[in-house]
């Protein structure tokens, strides 16, 4: 069965195989779903051909596929930038994937920059004008209040205005009618994604349901002469009814429960106490998309999608989130299963506890956490390696014996040999490949080898690396003379204000910093701590209030700002025919030829085509990431400045550039909420799995190489002996006490 749903300009189609058994009153407990195929396609009208299989030209997401999410469990979805993951999210929040029961309860949260939470947040509130308060918002998002109360007061208005006797029955009929409309939306979608038994029934359904909308019009339509007095009496009580129970629903003492558990979210996610009550409209898009984060962790749901839940949260926000999601499954006799994409290590390690693996178009499952995950993929490809390398060896051995008997054979007119030859050749092309079983059992061709296969046996692959493509950094150019590369000193920084009876507000006080060539520095803190002031101070953007800051004459600062991804795909749509590589050419102004633009950009994994055919505004975050370090790399800076630099990207490709920051030679201060990146490139904390061999010029360079983590509170910079973890520490005790209020 196939099912599609226009996004703008593109259309997601789903199909899967069904059960053509008939099962009374389909309920969520668990998804099994097998031959899914998803097609994003920019086609209006998808070709929909025989057998219910999508055929349309469009990019593949999923092939012959298969979805299993059990009840109350945590899943990690991951795999590379522009796979799709967030296609598969909104095709299982819609439901349009079959198989999926209609009355499942799905909440999501979408992946969205700044910019387009801020877009999308004031195109709701100039389409509704209701201009609710944050508090308001996140109540109204999960309780549908907003909508009742719609309800009480066209019924309330009816009954208690008595403009006429037949007031309460016109809006007793126009409410039910409203109702129905909706019902007949989700009724045609039922309809639509279900085939067989199941699917006649449906369809039966809706036909019945359609004539129930036609007879709802008509009695809309009824003039007053064609309605009795019976029928009048008869409306007029049951909107009385029906107002008492909507009334009913929005009971202070209900509302109230609610209204508590909203301000403990919203305090859990950062919201101070005094922005509860202003309007959503002046909040940023940081902000707007934590107020939809709390909207969709109030909703009571079967299936919780969330989509990089972590993006603009800082690192309290993110641990409370953690013990939130861990405490769901002692929530109640039904607890929802969670499905998540994020790009923080640390946090799916503590929250999932299966992973589904998206890559060359296919779903994996693995229990377990990232760490076990990579693991088993280094022993798989250490066994696999092994047992390909051993098979090798016995190919070339037994090439060589054929060719010697055919020799003998032939010299001698013996056809035995020529005959055994022959099967040792037939043996050679169809039989040599995998000898055990994914289970590890003896491999058996009718188990394992399903389908149709010109060889008996399937060829040994050996599992390619899982960390994305591989970043590569120029070198630093080193200095000609000695000396720290900045250096701040008893720097104190206060906003200006406009009347000077007012005391200035102090961000930044005697703070004392000195960088030097290859050290790594980390900052850490929450947000509103001076994070941003302190970045701007070190890139001159913003002169001290008090003390000095000095710069070696020969310094090469990079900055990769927050906003790199925002402001380049502002750029895109302001210029819609820039490219990665004429951005490029146009910064570098001659400085670079297009080979070595092309070698850079292709070292950052934007080879090709990539770089110079696709615009930027089609360029996922990921690449726009990438772009971003090229355009501050070009210049070989000896002092990298990374704020937030993982907000966009995969895990794959966060440990990818983890791995190129550990070993470059350059200076680097790092701004990050992900502790795994500031324990790797800060701290210099090993890759799990990577290998522990360093050369003697390695081991030397590090014991020079000064590695320090400050956080950054109250205005003041102090250093963290044990390093992001003492942070860390320090604010689960916060969470804790959040929790238990």
């Amino acid at each position: 069965m196939t099912a599609a749903i226009n996004e703008a300009a593109t259309t997601i189609i789903c199909s899967s195989k069904q059960t053509r058994f008939d099962i009374k009153n389909p309920v969520y407990q668990e998804l099994d779903i097998e031959g899914l195929n998803i097609t994003v396609t920019s086609a209006a009208k998808p070709d929909v051909k025989a057998k219910g299989k999508a055929r349309a030209e469009g990019l593949e997401i999923l092939t012959n596929a298969s979805l299993k999410l059990k009840g109350g469990v945590h899943y990690a979805l991951i795999g590379r930038n522009g796979t799709g993951k967030s296609t598969i999210l909104k095709a299982i929040a819609q439901k349009l994937i079959p198989g999926i029961p209609i009355q499942t309860r799905i909440s999501i949260l979408q992946q969205t920059s700044e910019e387009e939470s801020s877009n999308a947040a004031t195109a709701t509130e100039l389409a509704s004008g209701n201009g609710l308060s944050v508090l308001e918002e996140v109540i109204d998002r999960a309780t549908s209040r907003n909508e009742i109360q719609r309800e009480i007061d066209v019924l309330s208005e009816a009954i208690d205005g008595q403009a006429t006797t037949l007031a309460p029955l016109r809006a007793l009929r126009q409410v039910q009618h409203d109702r129905l409309k909706k019902e007949l939306f989700e009724l045609d979608k039922d309809a639509r994604l279900r085939s067989g038994t199941r699917g006649m029934a449906a369809r039966k359904a809706l036909t019945a349901f359609e004539k129930k909308v036609a007879e709802s019009i008509e009695r809309v339509s009824q003039t007053d002469e064609e309605i009795d007095e019976e029928t009048i009496k008869e409306e007029t009580h049951a909107a009385s009814d029906l107002l008492a129970e909507l009334q009913s629903q929005l009971e202070p003492a209900r509302i109230a429960d609610i209204e508590i558990k909203a301000r403990n979210i919203l305090s859990g996610l950062g919201f101070p106490k005094s922005n509860l009550e202003k309007p959503v409209s002046t909040l940023s898009g940081g902000w707007r998309m934590r107020t939809n984060l709390a909207s969709v962790l109030l909703q009571s749901t079967d299936i919780l999608i969330l989509d990089e839940p972590t993006n603009f949260l800082d690192l309290l926000g993110i641990i409370w989130l953690q013990k939130f999601l861990l405490q769901l499954p002692d929530s109640g006799p039904n607890p929802p299963t969670v499905v998540l994409v994020s790009h923080d290590r640390d946090f799916i390690n503590a929250v999932c506890q299966e992973l589904v693996i998206l890559r060359d178009k296919e779903l994996t499952y693995f229990r377990g956490d990232l760490v076990s995950f990579d693991v088993s993929i280094r022993a798989k490809k250490l066994y696999l390696g092994r047992m390909k390398d051993a098979q090798d060896k016995q190919k070339a051995h037994m090439q060589q014996t054929i060719q010697q008997n055919i020799r003998q054979g032939k010299a001698a007119g013996d056809e035995n040999k020529l005959r055994q030859a022959k099967s040792r050749q037939k043996k050679l092309d169809n039989r040599m490949g995998m000898e055990k079983s994914a289970t590890g059992g003896q491999f058996k061709l009718n188990r394992d080898l399903a389908g149709f296969h010109f060889t008996a046996r399937a060829e040994i692959e050996i599992p390619t690396d899982e960390k994305g493509v591989s970043i590569l950094l120029p070198d630093a150019p080193d200095l000609r003379f000695p000396g720290p590369l900045v250096s701040l000193e008893k720097v104190t920084f206060k906003y200006p204000t406009s009347k000077k009876s007012q005391p200035q507000p102090i961000v930044l006080q005697d703070i004392d910093l000195t960088i030097h060539m290859g050290d790594r520095v980390g900052v850490v803190g929450l947000n509103g701590c001076g994070k941003s002031t302190l970045i701007k101070l070190l890139t001159d953007t913003t002169k001290p209030t008090k003390g000095t800051v000095t710069r070696h004459p020969r310094l090469r600062m990079g900055y990769y700002s927050q906003h790199a991804v925002e402001d380049l795909q502002a750029l895109g749509r302001i210029a819609p025919e820039f490219t990665a590589l004429s951005l490029m050419t146009k910064d570098v102004d001659s400085e670079l030829d297009e080979g070595e633009l092309r070698g850079l950009l292709g070292s950052l994994g934007l080879p090709g085509r990539t770089a110079s055919d696709v615009p930027l505004t089609k360029l996922s975050g990921g690449q726009l990431v990438r772009l971003a370090l090229a355009r501050l790399l070009w210049k070989c800076p000896q002092l990298m400045v990374l704020d937030e630099i993982t907000t966009h990207l995969d895990f794959h490709t966060v440990t990818a550039l983890a791995d190129a920051l550990s070993g470059w030679n350059g200076a680097i201060l790092v701004v990050s909420h992900d502790r795994y990146l500031v324990r790797r490139v800060v701290e210099g904390e090993k890759d799990e799995v990577g290998s522990d061999e360093e050369n003697e010029e390695d081991e030397e360079e590090e014991q020079l190489r000064r590695r320090t983590v400050f956080l950054l509170k109250g205005g003041g910079m102090k250093v963290l002996e044990r390093g992001v973890e003492q942070f860390a520490e320090s604010l689960e005790k916060r969470v804790e006490k959040l929790l238990a209020s």
